[in-house]
């Protein structure tokens, strides 16, 4: 249960705000105020982002805290801490692995955070080891920048709670403000107020960099799900020969320089 409407109503008095001026630096109507410190309802995402930067904390304090004249923040350590994650649970109250379809892509910028956009998304369970700790959420993926694998093949990700644990050379679906949802492999390990530079493993496509605040989440890729099978290797031609020895005569001909 969170602690909204206790720390809503400590935090306005606090400022010495009626509940008609918060309103008001909310741009909101005061009944709303109200209805939030009543426990009637709870304020939307975008709404609860507002507040928890009006009071300067994180939306995890501003929910989970029970914030006091005795209460202090806990340190911040970079890239932790960042949001909120909603999730969805089955019947037995085991945390589903929801499903982000291409044609979803572009409304789950807006409803990643939205308890009931998220339970609207398809969902299923898969009775594997590696599921069993952790938020996974699966990402469709359109387009050939991570050949070999194909477009429409579906990322299994584990949710990156600290961006600290990015580490480069590991592949990750991206969420962000202007690229969207993407699939790539860190070029870098994350900091604060940095870029991260995202490489596709497609070498015709150039690695491009993306700023910290312009990243929303970030989900670990730890498996991918794909309908298209692998063609069989084909036969090596005399080309294909050739070119091997003279790379292996190149190598061995560096190696006696050194």
């Amino acid at each position: 249960m969170s602690n909204i409407s206790s720390n809503l109503k400590y935090l306005r008095k606090k400022k010495s705000h009626t509940q008609q001026q918060f309103a008001d630096a909310m741009g909101i109507k005061r009944s709303l105020i109200g209805a939030y410190e009543e426990d009637r309802a709870e304020p939307k995402y975008d709404l609860l982002k507002k507040i928890a930067e009006y009071f300067d904390l994180t939306i995890d304090e501003f929910i989970n805290e029970n914030i006091n004249d005795n209460w202090k923040p806990k340190p911040k350590s970079q890239g932790s801490n960042l949001r909120i994650l909603s999730i969805s649970v089955d019947k037995d109250d085991k945390e589903n692995i929801e499903m982000v379809p291409v044609k979803a892509s572009a409304g789950y910028l807006n409803g990643f955070s939205d308890p009931e956009y998220i339970k609207d998304l398809p969902k299923f369970q898969l009775p594997l080891p590696f599921l069993k700790q952790g938020t996974f959420r699966a990402f469709e993926i359109l387009g050939d920048s991570m050949l070999p694998i194909q477009s429409g093949s579906i990322i299994l990700a584990e949710y990156l709670d600290n961006w600290n644990d990015v580490k480069a050379g590991e592949t990750y679906i991206i969420i962000s403000k202007n690229e969207g949802v993407v699939y790539k492999r860190a070029g870098n390990r994350f900091k604060e107020n940095k870029e991260l530079k995202l490489i596709s493993d497609n070498k015709i496509y150039d690695p491009y960099t993306i700023a910290s605040d312009e990243i929303l989440e970030i989900w670990k890729a730890k498996a991918f799900i794909s309908s298209t099978l692998p063609d069989p290797t084909p036969e090596p031609t005399i080309e294909t020969l050739s070119s091997m020895m003279a790379q292996m005569q190149k190598s061995i001909s560096q190696l006696n320089k050194n």
